[in-house]
């Protein structure tokens, strides 16, 4: 692998903002909004990737999420705001006031044309969805109390509506109550506590489940009003509910961090009479379970500890591959450190703030694996707060960390920056080219006079920086074809002559900046793209794959490599293809044209590719084993993936030279001490 002065830094407090709501689309796209207001979209089929992400707003919380009229995506909150978002420009689509205070619930019925939304004045409002908005057309009767949670039956003719000690049945048509299902309140020693059903199902049959406050999942009959059958699964509240498209199957969140499943099972062999059983038990999570979904092949939770757990049905999955193996996101997919490798300065982005860091130094020597004493720790030069509610969406420095610049979803702020020892001095640019506001990505040229801003369409606004700390807008770069995406990765050549650009669509394409047009377009690939970069010496173009496929392309031929037709033709190593966490950044060794640098949230690898492809057979991460043997023995077990496991979780891996490494850690634990205390439960012994 050879040998680098690693700066280990743990300085990034990275904290995953808590799950409040899941949604799965039947196309394999999942939904999840965060307590932070952001929203992210991961796209199932392709190693659940997390393909988009709509940054979040202070005062847009979404409660629920759901999809309707096709591809289309609500959302609704303690503001009281409807909202659509649009998911090609990455940001809120318009917000429509629903007059009921604050909002608890929001459904679609099964034709994906109307909504109903759950109000804080007891109010069930329906909306039409129309092609380009949402119409209100008329509201149930108003009953006492919020409305906590709601369910359309397979018909669309009824609604379970799910509030405090009550379970009501609303006829759509008539918009009456057709039936009140009291659920007892929980008895404590000294009074009865109000049962808060948190979350309902509507089955087909005509059974309404039901979860609850005083720990129980509860089966009713809507015709009837009767209680079918109880099941006391949490000493504390059951906070979720789904059920399979086939409604055989149902997951069950508590507010202890475990998740359970229940199965409509024969109670005798050959018998015709069926029971819900509680079946399996999982504890993949710390806190509160606020979400769950039940697709037809895995089962999705997510709570508030921000980790979001994708559990596939062994039974319903075909081989017993990496697709059985639990799925758990903790990280984002995305790059949130920026390196200015001349100056050696990190900066870290934050939700509503970046803070800028000089790493440490050292004068000493050692050998491999030994800690070196740090002469001069790292220092934290600068703190920049976001004003406004709206969410850090990007934000990039220059090579030589004289510029700084990070982007919200409606506005692009650049800044100047001075650095003479430990003073520094912060200039804001005050007229930004309103053309570049909104940036989804933004990457400044190696030499700190051009910034690339990522735009709606596939788009790439060019800004020029000059010498007086001012800068206008050079030109647009758009792509021959017109998309519907935007533009979400970048990647600039070394000389200045070639930008790459990837759009949410998968779509990669090459400009010429000479020229300002488009050079060529990369072949499709069926994958999003989760990195790319180019080499400065060769100008190939290496772009990851959400499969983790690596691919090379040569940007003067217009054509992949012969190294990654190679690739194509042999295939990569099983155990490298069944990783769970996609590569997020790509870096290279400039002296040396065959090594190429890439991480992901488990790993970093300096991939050789003079070396030969390891065969399926052969040990993939054999560097601790190589050492062992003699020159010539590593010489002939070696091969092109050199991995190193020793530093993770990762959120960054970078070159600062030849012999230096930079690498961001986020140990697991230091998020878990930042959480608020779990609900108490008693164990054995203590």
């Amino acid at each position: 692998m050879g040998e680098f002065q690693v700066h280990r830094v743990r300085l990034f407090a990275f904290l995953p903002s808590g799950i409040r709501c899941v949604s799965a689309h039947p196309s394999g796209r999942l939904a999840v909004g965060r307590l932070d207001g952001s929203v992210e979209i991961y796209n199932l089929q392709a190693n659940s990737f997390q393909e988009k992400v709509i940054p979040g707003h202070e005062t847009r919380i979404a409660e629920a999420l759901c999809w309707a009229g096709g591809n289309r995506l609500f959302g609704a909150g303690l503001s009281g705001e409807i909202t659509e978002y649009d998911l090609e420009k990455l940001c809120v689509k318009y917000a429509l006031d629903a007059f009921g205070g604050p909002l608890w619930s929001l459904v679609a019925d099964p034709t994906g044309t109307q909504l109903a939304v759950g109000c804080e004045d007891g109010s069930i409002k329906l909306f039409h969805v129309l092609p380009e908005r949402i119409q209100f057309e008329r509201s149930l009767d108003r009953q006492k109390g919020r409305i906590l949670s709601l369910f359309w039956n397979a018909s669309g003719a009824r609604i379970a509506a799910g509030s405090i000690d009550l379970i009501r049945v609303f006829d759509v048509k008539s918009g009456h109550a057709v039936q009140r299902l009291l659920v007892d309140r929980r008895l404590t020693r000294f009074q009865a506590r109000e049962c808060v059903v948190w979350s309902v199902v509507f089955l087909s049959d005509g059974t309404i489940v039901s979860a609850d406050s005083s720990g129980r999942v509860q089966f009713w009959d809507s015709e009837m009003g009767t209680l079918l059958q109880t099941s006391v699964i949490s000493s504390s509240a059951v906070l979720s509910l789904a059920a399979s498209e086939a409604e055989d199957s149902i997951v069950v969140g508590t507010s202890e961090g475990a998740v359970y499943q229940f199965q409509l099972l024969q109670v005798k062999a050959g018998s015709a009479e069926r029971q819900w059983v509680r079946t399996k038990p999982f504890q993949y999570h710390t806190h509160d379970v606020r979400a769950v979904a039940h697709t037809a092949t895995a089962l999705i939770s997510g709570g508030l500890d921000g980790q979001l757990v994708i559990r596939p049905l062994m039974e319903k999955v075909e081989s017993r591959s990496y697709e059985a193996a639990v799925r758990k996101v903790t990280f984002p997919h995305r790059c949130l450190v920026s390196c200015a490798r001349k100056a050696r300065l990190l900066l870290f982005q934050y939700p509503q703030q970046l803070e800028l860091w000089r790493l440490g130094t050292t004068s000493a020597t050692g050998r491999d694996g030994e800690v070196l004493p740090v002469s001069c720790p790292p220092e934290h030069l600068l703190q920049l707060k976001n004003k406004g509610p709206e969410h850090i969406r990007s934000s990039s420095i220059s090579a030589r960390g004289t510029w700084i610049a990070y982007s919200t979803a409606s506005r692009l702020c650049l800044y100047r920056v001075q650095l003479a020892g430990e003073h520094v001095a912060l200039q804001r640019v005050p007229k930004v080219p309103k053309v570049a506001c909104g940036a989804h990505q933004l990457l400044f040229s190696v030499d700190s006079t051009q910034l690339f801003v990522a735009s709606d369409r596939g788009s790439v606004h060019v800004l020029r920086l000059l010498q007086s700390g001012a800068c206008e807008h050079l030109h647009t770069l758009q792509p021959s074809s017109e998309s519907p995406e935007a533009a979400v990765l970048l990647a600039v050549s070394a000389d200045g002559g070639w930008l790459a650009v990837a759009s949410g669509g998968g779509a990669v394409t090459i400009y010429s900046l000479r020229k300002a047009k488009p050079h060529c377009v990369v072949p499709a690939y069926d994958c999003p793209v989760t990195a790319l970069a180019i080499h400065p010496v060769t100008l190939h173009l290496v772009i990851a794959y959400s499969d983790q496929q690596v691919l090379e392309f040569s940007i003067p031929d217009k054509a992949y490599t012969p190294w990654s037709r190679k690739v194509q033709q042999q295939g990569l190593h099983r155990d490298w293809l069944e990783r769970d966490t996609p590569i997020t950044h790509i870096a290279f060794r400039p002296q040396q044209a065959n090594q190429v640098l890439l991480h992901d949230t488990h790993m970093f690898c300096l991939l050789d590719k003079s070396l030969p492809l390891p065969e399926d057979t052969a040990i993939l991460c054999n560097q601790p084993s190589l050492k062992q043997l003699s020159k010539v023995a590593q010489y002939g077990n070696a091969h092109a993936f050199k991995i190193c496991k020793k530093y993770q979780p990762l959120l960054f891996v970078d070159l600062l030279d030849e012999t230096s490494l930079v690498v961001v850690e986020r140990p697991v634990m230091d998020i878990k001490a930042q959480l608020p205390p779990p609900v108490y439960q008693k164990k054995f012994g203590t």
